[in-house]
């Protein structure tokens, strides 16, 4: 699996998880170089709380576009030190 925006690959992974339809990488596999902070939280009633990242490619920035659970609850186990994308970057 690819995640790319602007152009650009920003994780790639044989190893994602899917969950509610999103694939999660592992967050090694995010290049780091194309992040950039947010201050975006979210709650999921199952998984915990999000944190969210933005992404800046190119000059281009997009916002709150790669999230994380730092620590996903038990139910969401498999997802612990895993990232997925949102809004505007392709899965594929």
């Amino acid at each position: 699996m690819k995640a790319t925006w602007n152009g650009v690959v920003i994780a790639e992974s044989d190893d994602t998880v899917l969950v509610e339809g999103n694939h999660y990488f592992p967050e090694a596999s995010l290049k780091r170089e194309y992040t950039t902070f947010s201050n975006h939280r979210s709650s999921c009633p199952w998984k915990g709380q999000a944190r969210w990242m933005s992404l800046f490619v190119n000059g281009e920035m997009l916002p709150d576009s790669v999230w994380f659970y730092p620590e996903p609850s038990d139910a969401a186990h498999e997802i612990a030190g895993r990232v997925a994308f949102g809004k505007g970057v392709t899965v594929a």
